[in-house]
């Protein structure tokens, strides 16, 4: 090897193994604590609001400590089932900027301005490149998307019951002693509609299953949105210095568990409309 070449394999390597530091005790903290709360259920959904820094943070947190005694775990992510084989390319690339260009050359992670929701950042391509490094460490981790169907266009509902049948499909396909680690919108992750839509969400459509949902909050910030066409931005968050975390038995509960971070600050959209 040249001079020149190992020179260029150190930073390399060196700018790897900073991007996979140790995440900050808050994120870690809260994983513990959500990780204490689910117990054995194999089947983890997390609600988001789309559109921040932190959460991406906080579940790069849960699969490294789910993934840390050779548990399997799937990553489920609100990415269409379309860009399943990219996925599945990039977790077995070495994760270099070839690799990075070919995973979000695809139409989905190029949408702009008003159709631009939150879930395309650089948050969560890092979350990605996390498990792939997971991986090539030798854990059993696999990431996918789940939504099947990502315009409803077979009416209200449609979207929901796809998703849900994805998802129950993707974890029957795992070992008995694998885990499914959900994230997706805060609607989509709840038990109940509450008059929020006139169909039950997709994981209503999975009680039966070994499932703990948890809300992921925070007590003040921002993060990006869409209220509507056309009306997509940055949102305020409600100031709320709730007790972190707090659960829930009730039968109508919308969650088992909530939790609240510091602070929520908008991703890094991938077009940079902010």
């Amino acid at each position: 090897m040249t001079r020149t070449r190992w020179i260029a394999a150190l930073l390399l390597a060196l700018a790897s193994s900073l991007s996979h530091a140790a995440l900050p005790d808050v994120y870690q903290d809260t994983a513990e604590q959500i990780r204490t709360h689910a117990g054995d259920h194999r089947l983890l959904v997390l609600g988001e609001l789309h559109g921040t820094r932190e959460t991406p943070l906080l579940v790069q947190a849960l699969l490294t400590d789910y993934t840390g005694n050779d548990t399997p775990v799937q990553l489920a992510l609100e990415l269409p089932t379309q860009e399943n084989t990219a996925l599945a390319t990039y977790m077995a690339s070495t994760g270099d900027a070839a690799a990075k260009q070919a995973l979000r050359t695809s139409a989905y992670w190029n949408v702009k301005d008003h159709l631009h929701d939150g879930r395309r950042s650089q948050d969560m391509l890092d979350l990605i490149e996390a498990a792939r490094a997971l991986r090539a460490q030798g854990r059993d981790v696999s990431v996918v998307g789940f939504d099947a169907n990502p315009r409803g266009e077979e009416g209200p509902g449609s979207r929901d019951a796809d998703m849900a049948k994805s998802l129950r499909t993707g974890f029957r396909s795992l070992p008995e002693n694998g885990r499914m680690i959900v994230l997706t919108g805060n609607i989509h992750g709840s038990r109940e509609s509450y008059g929020l839509t006139n169909y039950p969400p997709a994981t209503a459509l999975l009680t039966d299953l070994p499932l703990y949902n948890v809300r992921i909050e925070a007590q003040r910030g921002e993060f990006w949105a869409c209220m509507g066409y056309r009306k997509c931005g940055t949102r305020n968050l409600i100031i709320r210095d709730a007790a972190s975390p707090r659960a829930y038995s009730n039968p109508d509960r919308d969650y088992d568990l909530w939790v609240f971070l510091p602070r929520f600050t908008v991703a890094r959209l991938l077009d940079g409309n902010m």
